[in-house]
């Protein structure tokens, strides 16, 4: 079973190819992810087709998934993480 605790993090490490790894916060993360499908709606995998606007898509992945295929071999991944203060 998963730790309810891990869905409480708004910090997330990105790893984008030929990009240093960048921290967002959930906002952040998800207007990234908004602007990305924007631009890619008539290319979308399956499970995203179904879904309406691009904002529950973005949702969508931001709760399902932790990647998404750019191009062929290149993925835009995100991992939650808690930062110590």
């Amino acid at each position: 079973m998963v730790d309810p605790r891990l869905y409480e993090s708004d910090t997330y490490v990105v790893l984008a190819p030929g990009q240093a790894e960048e921290f967002l916060t959930t906002a952040e993360l998800l207007a990234r992810l908004r602007s990305l499908l924007d631009t890619r709606q008539d290319d979308l995998p399956r499970d995203l087709q179904r879904l309406a606007t691009v904002e529950e898509q973005a949702t969508y992945l931001l709760e399902n998934a932790c990647e998404f295929e750019l191009a062929l071999g290149e993925r835009l991944q995100w991992y939650a993480v808690r930062l110590e203060k």
